[in-house]
């Protein structure tokens, strides 16, 4: 099954946000059924969503992996900028009906924090779009007859 992935990085925090795509990067080479189609950087995660947006149109996306951090400042500005960013990206997903997946640390995080995290998030976000990409289209391709007896477990 091959699955074909974009990506979109912030800029912002790019002593973190880089090294998530670094990691990203090193998990997909790992999988023999799924290559990076597109890298698309932005300013930071609140502009995520219009480019995101542009690589759910693409034919040759599958899905599309956020990698950001939301680092927290003085002000509650960075729970705003997560609430948005996160709202928006679930209703795009929907509206194109292809998985996108939350690479994003924060909000309420210090940079070490964010810091610590750049592995176990890089390598969920990519281990979530591929588990979800492969379960959409079993789920899409499967008959189900309507049968009360009858359970069909996607896993």
């Amino acid at each position: 099954m091959n699955i074909r992935i974009g990506i979109v990085v912030s800029e912002f925090n790019h002593e973190i946000t880089f090294a998530m795509l670094e990691e990203a990067k090193k998990l997909v080479n790992e999988y023999l059924t799924s290559r990076i189609t597109y890298i698309c950087f932005v300013p930071g995660v609140f502009d995520m969503p219009i480019m995101i947006e542009e690589l759910l149109k693409k034919k040759n996306v599958d899905t599309v992996v956020t990698l950001g951090a939301i680092i927290k400042g003085e002000t509650s500005h960075d729970r705003m900028i997560a609430n948005s960013t996160a709202k928006l990206i679930s209703e795009l997903s929907l509206k194109y009906n292809k998985p996108i997946s939350l690479g994003i640390t924060g909000p309420d995080m210090t940079f070490e924090q964010a810091e610590a995290r750049i592995e176990v998030v890089s390598q969920h976000a990519i281990h979530t779009a591929l588990q979800m990409t492969e379960r959409l289209r079993m789920i899409r391709n499967k008959k189900i007859k309507n049968k009360r007896s009858k359970i069909t477990v996607v896993d």
